[in-house]
């Protein structure tokens, strides 16, 4: 008894130093270091420009655009919805107006037919290159005033018109055990996507590295020192874990500067962006929580529990894919010689992008649930599907098994490959090789 009890520590005595050579080595190089200092930063950025191009660009407007009334009556209502970019055309002839737009004191001049309410189309005129955003905005503004007039031909009141333009929306509320609150819908669905695809890259991006680590000490011969002193088992669950340990790290320092990189941005954007965009709703009865919002949008609230359950289906999906990428890293000489390989691997992944918007578009359908609980799925599908709903106890329970299950099921058949491909050398395995191994 003593003696299986010593070997099980010596066992895991070689697993934690080979864990913790794959961490060290890993953190203390420069370019993680750098990537997870900017990584926050870059993020921030492609945030930022998008929204700083929208409040400081314009629409490439760079005069007035003159209208030409054949209506008698369309033409002052457009000047008067915009007296900043349209002005009337007065007694100009088109000869006239065509010249100030050669010359550069008109933007472009407007032509409003006599016929409009009809079937006749507005001119446009200007020297071209106002791009889509200026034509499309000419068009947008000169719609309304066109409908309008048609419904008051037929006889419809003004009032009635001004109601149909009102438009509706749509209140939604969610019934929880502690009564009524806002259904931040749309944001949650946005939350889950962004969850779901983070996990997906992570996947890839550390999957890839434990495939490349084991290639890579394949081909320098360094396995064949390690196999001399720990076995392939405890080599492969040693690189899983410690470089999955490396991406556990990076994305917590992600969390943290991430957030300190954002309230910087948003004390920096603040001034730039119109109140009235993006408050803090103060919705609800006096007696709930008041949800954030971005103008009418409420902002769904981010449990403890769905951040626990964020990294568990990360690190779970992390290391059910790692073993199965190292198992396919030990089974060939180099990186090019992997891809017929790692298309198994990776086409769950792929696969579950994909049914991200079935997902999002009916969380608590039939197809959902049974995705969200194949393991292979499950890392992905199932975040977003607790971003988006209120997920049932026993579907997390459940998955949380599955998932548990299938890694260990992957360590088994991970092992079997690594055993034999982590020593063999030469030949390029087929699909039906490592078939072969799996069996022996």
């Amino acid at each position: 008894m003593f003696a299986k009890d010593h070997g099980y520590l010596r066992c895991m005595s070689k697993i934690s130093v080979i864990i913790a050579h794959e961490y060290l080595t890993r953190v203390r190089n420069k370019w993680f270091i750098v990537i997870t200092l900017l990584g926050p930063v870059v993020l921030a950025l492609l945030i930022a420009i998008p929204v700083l191009a929208a409040v400081f660009a314009d629409d490439g407007t760079t005069g007035k655009v003159a209208v030409v009334d054949r209506t008698s009556t369309l033409g002052a209502r457009l000047v008067a919805s915009d007296t900043t970019l349209y002005e009337s055309a007065g007694d100009r002839s088109e000869k006239d107006l065509a010249a100030a737009v050669r010359g550069g004191s008109l933007q472009a001049y407007l032509v409003i037919p006599a016929d409009v309410l009809d079937a006749g189309k507005p001119t446009l005129v200007s020297t071209g290159g106002g791009g889509l955003a200026f034509e499309s905005g000419i068009e947008a503004d000169i719609e309304p005033v066109v409908t309008q007039a048609r419904l008051q031909r037929v006889g419809t009141d003004t009032s009635v018109i001004a109601l149909v333009e009102q438009g509706v929306s749509v209140s939604a509320l969610k019934l929880t055990d502690e009564g009524v609150e806002h259904d931040a819908t749309e944001a949650s669905a946005a939350i889950g996507y962004a969850a779901g695809f983070i996990i997906y890259m992570l996947i890839f991006l550390y999957g890839a590295m434990v495939m490349r680590g084991v290639v890579e000490e394949k081909a320098n011969r360094i396995v064949e020192v390690l196999a001399s002193s720990a076995k392939p088992f405890d080599i492969m669950m040693g690189k899983v874990v410690g470089i999955g340990l490396v991406g556990l790290t990076q994305m917590l320092a992600w969390l943290l500067l991430g957030a300190g990189v954002m309230a910087a941005l948003g004390s920096v954007l603040g001034g730039s962006i119109d109140p009235a965009t993006a408050t803090i709703g103060m919705q609800g009865t006096p007696t709930q929580p008041q949800p954030m919002s971005i103008g009418d949008l409420p902002l769904p609230s981010i449990s403890v529990v769905s951040i626990v359950l964020f990294l568990f289906y990360f690190l779970s999906g992390y290391f059910l894919y790692a073993t199965l990428f190292a198992a396919v890293g030990s089974a060939v000489d180099q990186e090019s010689d992997a891809n017929q390989l790692t298309l198994p691997v990776s086409l769950p992944v792929i696969l579950t992008m994909m049914f991200i918007g079935n997902v999002l578009a009916s969380p608590n359908s039939t197809f959902a649930v049974v995705m969200s609980l194949i393991p292979l799925f499950t890392p992905i599908l199932m975040t977003v599907r607790i971003a988006a709903t209120d997920v049932p106890v026993w579907q997390i329970v459940t998955s949380v098994a599955l998932s548990i299950s299938a890694f260990f099921g992957a360590v088994w058949m991970a092992a079997r490959i690594y055993r034999i491909g982590i020593l063999s050398y030469g030949k390029k395995p087929s699909l039906k090789d490592v078939a072969r191994w799996i069996r022996m």
